[in-house]
């Protein structure tokens, strides 16, 4: 053969099962396309073909190893392919019937992730920050370590330079100052 590119899929196999990962580059490139039209076909769902996609070619990484030649692996691949749709069509047939008011319910279910809802936090984040910003400097940066960083009082001392019961001190004036200024 002229090239790693003129091999056979079970050559290829093969020398992917002994660690050459060239050997499954070429293998991918040329079962990709062709696998995926066939998943996207059965199923008739990007989403769905996507997924499937992926479990095929994770089982076959996973199966590597244990690969024979007795079949070809364009027919290996398939099987498996064929195995997954049949879970998945078996997984419909024992699944219940969705309700019949199903969408009903669905849409009276609130959704967490509104625009004005994440407008709201936003304001809040916001109103937090300029409240941070206009504490004395000391106490913003007492806050900031405490809060941003997770610091101990005692970490919190030694990189300020000050006592344990100063920190306290600073904090405790400034979460005030930042409940006052919040509940305006």
């Amino acid at each position: 053969m002229n090239s790693a590119a003129d091999a056979s899929d079970d050559v290829l196999m093969l020398a992917w099962s002994a660690g050459d990962a060239s050997a499954f580059e070429l293998l991918y490139a040329r079962h990709r396309g062709p696998l995926y039209r066939f998943l996207l076909r059965q199923v008739r769902d990007n989403a769905l073909a996507d997924e499937f996609f992926q479990d095929v070619w994770q089982r076959v990484i996973a199966a590597r190893h244990g690969w024979k030649p007795d079949a070809a692996f364009s027919t290996w691949l398939y099987r498996i392919a064929h195995n997954r749709l049949n879970d998945h069509w078996r997984a419909l047939k024992h699944r219940p019937p969705a309700p019949e008011d199903g969408d009903e319910r669905a849409a009276r279910v609130p959704d967490p992730a509104t625009p004005e809802r994440e407008l709201s936090e936003f304001e809040q984040r916001r109103r937090l920050q300029r409240a941070i910003e206009e504490l004395p400097e000391d106490q913003r940066e007492a806050v900031l370590l405490r809060l941003e960083q997770e610091l101990s009082l005692e970490e919190i001392g030694a990189i300020t330079g000050v006592g344990r019961e100063t920190v306290k001190s600073r904090l405790r004036y400034a979460l005030d100052k930042l409940r006052a200024r919040l509940t305006e």
